[in-house]
């Protein structure tokens, strides 16, 4: 290019210096305009009403964002690098470990559910009297100490409803004893089997999943929900389509117990080779557990596993070193960091899904503000709204397969939209309804609504290359 200028503008060096700068500040400009093709607002507060980019996780906070892993004890031989490293997976919540370092996970800025090992079954609280369960409590919290980090104390996994009287005592004496800290309880998924012949021997201990999930919560009285559901996995990532529906009618059950009972959840999901047969962890089914827990407004994410054990593909292999896997799940765990934060502010309103369902039993758009989704791409679509009003919606691509375009139609016609950019520390930014919005796939995108139309002015001249 310069060569040819210089041929062009031969009157003088200074002359061709000016066109040379021109050309390039005119190239470089119109190159911009192509790849953004979006008005940059994030430093419009009448706009940013949520503060977003400047909002971050409050540490050591039980009504923050969660995002853990699995509850199994610690097999770290390195503590501190591996409390390090979680860290810099953008975990919030530290590994389950006994004894906790404790003061590392402050200057980490990791939260910690208290774990006493060994972990007591369902059965095995079942087992303990009232005054038992009285002093193993006591004595948890004791022990641990009054670390800033601590948040919760970790109760049982995958209990039965026969157990649930038992744990109801064992979280009103965390209450007792430890006002304002959770009480974790993670829940079984819907595969789970039910009591059809014999009530013990089912792993629920009820009839139906929802009696299982009502149960809990009017017995257990928690302050927080967890449920457990590998299903993306299970499914050879959504291929298998009964398999597949678990994963979408659990979480849409969940909400609704959740939401009923005004309560947080949390998700677990897989973030390993769940079966030596299964599918392993990608970047599509890592984003796509996690958008679709976003689009569901839950309260947190934990993942299983984060250390090698007796799994494959794990974050962290058996000698403690980072696999690809963890590569995958650090950005993921960013978005969610950025996100995260954000979603907390919003109330849940809505979660609907493009046609066909993936489950005749889930709700299918128009929904009480989207009225359609223009794709062809099977896509979830979460509905919220601010504490002032203001509308919000998560698109989820659905497929693990493909990126997908597409562009949303609410109740108002060409409304005002942008959308939250998370490649850095979030902003938002004005969309165009005519260029649609592109998503990879298991990707999601979480729009504003400007509850006005918006007239898209005409984009920036495209660069002759």
């Amino acid at each position: 290019m310069y060569y040819a200028m210089k041929r062009t503008f031969t009157g003088g060096l200074i002359n061709c210096k000016y066109y040379l700068l021109l050309a390039a500040l005119t190239f470089s400009a119109a190159s911009f305009a192509q790849q953004t093709n979006i008005e940059n607002v994030s430093a419009n507060n009448s706009v940013d009403e949520l503060g977003i980019g400047k909002t971050k996780s409050q540490k050591f906070a039980t009504d923050a964002f969660l995002i853990g892993r699995d509850y199994h004890h610690n097999k770290f031989v390195d503590r501190e690098k591996g409390l390090k490293g979680m860290a810099d997976c953008n975990f919030t919540i530290a590994d389950a470990a006994d004894p906790q370092n404790y003061s590392l996970c402050e200057k980490l800025g990791l939260s910690v559910i208290v774990s006493e090992g060994p972990h007591l079954t369902g059965k095995e609280w079942m087992k303990m009297s009232d005054e038992e369960i009285d002093a193993y409590i006591k004595n948890m919290i004791k022990k641990a100490g009054k670390s800033k980090s601590i948040i919760g104390y970790h109760i049982c996994d995958e209990p039965s409803s026969l157990a649930f009287p038992q744990l109801a005592k064992a979280v009103a004496a965390v209450k007792k004893y430890a006002p304002g800290k959770l009480a974790a309880i993670n829940l079984y998924p819907n595969y789970a089997t039910i009591w059809e012949l014999d009530q013990l021997k089912s792993q629920l201990g009820t009839k139906t999943y929802t009696e299982y999930l009502e149960k809990f919560v009017n017995e257990v009285k928690p302050q927080i929900m967890s449920y457990d559901n590998y299903m993306v996995e299970m499914s050879m990532d959504m291929v298998n389509k009964t398999r597949a529906a678990s994963y979408y009618t659990n979480l849409v059950e969940m909400r609704r117990i959740a939401l009923k009972y005004n309560l947080p959840f949390v998700n677990v999901v897989s973030a390993n080779q769940i079966r030596p047969f299964t599918t392993i962890p990608s970047p599509a089914n890592l984003a796509f557990q996690a958008y679709t827990t976003l689009a569901a407004g839950a309260g947190g994410i934990r993942w299983y596993t984060y250390h090698g054990q007796a799994y494959g593909y794990n974050p962290i292999d058996k000698n403690e070193n980072k696999t690809l896997t963890w590569r995958y799940l650090q950005e993921v765990n960013r978005q969610l960091s950025v996100l995260g934060p954000v979603m907390k502010k919003l109330t849940s309103t809505g979660l609907y899904f493009t046609s066909p369902a993936p489950d005749s039993s889930l709700p299918v758009l128009p929904g009480n503000w989207v009225q359609k989704i223009e794709t062809d791409a099977p896509m979830m679509v979460g509905e919220f709204v601010s504490a002032t009003g203001t509308k919000y919606v998560m698109v989820v691509n659905l497929s693990l397969e493909r990126s997908a375009k597409f562009d949303i139609k609410t109740k108002i016609d060409q409304e005002k939209i942008w959308t939250l950019n998370v490649g850095e520390n979030g902003e938002l930014v004005q969309a165009r309804h005519k260029d649609g919005i592109w998503l990879t796939a298991g990707q999601g995108i979480l729009i504003k609504c400007g509850g006005e139309y918006g007239a898209e002015p005409d984009p920036e001249k495209k660069p002759v290359y």
